[in-house]
């Protein structure tokens, strides 16, 4: 199978990162390595390609009712300029997607995950029966990077201006043309993200590293790649698609019942989600291992030599120096506190849950 490239993947291969297929792309997995660009967002700046996340545009009168029928929070109390997490799930309140909706100057933008922007566009256009909206996938026109660490917000001055979870359009410099910045993240520490058309994306990361070879300020710009990105949210207990989040896995389950607005009014899920709401029959955890091996997805957790529950993501976490797990287990077995043990290639390693997120930055 043939993947896409972004924009930036002779860029990449340029500065000798290890190219992998994600998600339906070739990505970097990591440049020099994990521990070091982790180590880097977590004390500096790192800079990401995420040119691979689905970039939808809606558009019309309808725009903001399309959104609301898919979208699990309330797209309709946001500020001009917000941007909000939610959730696309199936009628069975099941996970299809994790998304983040930005509402903009005349569009609504809906950021999706790679492996999934095949599916949430077949679902969106499945469900869009108004004449007065059109969603157009915007994802092979345009590219995105970001910025991610304490000292991140300091190379871009439209991005400092932003409040956390905000978004403008502003000019591209030197260029007729507008790009989006906006302040979110997926590493646990403040940044930013900005989309470009794709042919200028490689000029906005030229222009960020020779700023500061120039001295406009005094830190570097480290490459990362998919690898750190895995470790730094993992530490910072978030949740990625395919492992924390599934079609057989609910809101509620996951822990993200803040990012459902039942009364909101009617959207697809709705009526299951207010039954599964009720009473979970697992629930996300985090876990602390003892010793520094890994515990991998999949791997079984048990309580008193039962098997309770799986790992759904787990490494040994550069910034704790710990190894940590998320996974499901009964809500019987979550405290924090409660003593299991998760079974490591054979090895029963003992575990404590923990409260989430394992780290949480200083702000």
């Amino acid at each position: 199978m043939t993947n896409w490239r972004t924009p930036l993947f002779d860029w990449h291969v340029t500065h000798k990162a290890r190219m992998v297929p994600f998600g339906g792309w070739d990505m970097p997995v990591q440049y020099t390595s994990i521990i070091e660009e982790h180590k880097a967002v977590r004390s500096c700046c790192g800079l990401f390609d995420i040119s691979h996340m689905g970039r939808l545009v809606f558009e019309g009168s309808g725009a903001l009712d399309a959104i609301q029928r898919v979208f699990t929070n309330d797209a309709a109390t946001m500020k001009m300029g917000q941007v909000r997490y939610g959730l696309v799930c199936n009628e069975q309140g099941g996970i299809l997607d994790d998304v983040l909706v930005y509402r903009l100057p005349d569009v609504w933008l809906m950021v999706v995950n790679a492996s999934n922007r095949v599916k949430i566009v077949d679902w969106i256009q499945k469900h869009l029966v108004r004449s007065d909206v059109t969603m157009t996938d915007r994802t092979f026109d345009w590219a995105m990077v970001a910025l991610q660490g304490p000292r991140a917000i300091e190379s871009n001055s439209d991005a400092a201006r932003l409040k956390y979870y905000f978004a403008e359009v502003t000019d591209i410099p030197g260029h007729d043309g507008t790009q989006i910045v906006s302040r979110t993240g997926y590493t646990g520490e403040d940044g930013y993200e900005v989309i470009v058309p794709k042919e200028y994306v490689e000029e906005f990361v030229l222009l960020v590293t020779e700023k500061q070879a120039a001295g406009h300020f005094d830190f570097p710009v480290v490459p990362c790649g998919l690898g750190a990105r895995d470790t730094l949210r993992l530490e910072a207990a978030m949740p990625l698609y395919g492992h924390e989040l599934s079609e057989t896995i609910d809101p509620f389950q996951s822990g993200l019942a803040w990012a459902v607005k039942l009364d909101k009014g009617d959207f697809i899920g709705r009526d299951a989600l207010v039954k599964l709401k009720e009473k979970p029959k697992r629930v996300r955890i985090g876990l602390k291992l003892e010793g520094r091996k890994a515990a991998r997805e999949g791997c079984t957790v048990l309580a008193n030599g039962k098997a309770i529950g799986v790992v759904s993501s787990g490494s040994f976490a550069p910034t704790l120096e710990k190894s940590i797990a998320m996974g499901y287990v009964p809500p019987e077995h979550a405290a924090v506190g409660t003593a299991l043990t998760v079974d490591i290639r054979g090895t029963e390693t003992p575990a404590v849950v923990v409260a989430l997120p394992f780290y949480k930055r200083t702000k």
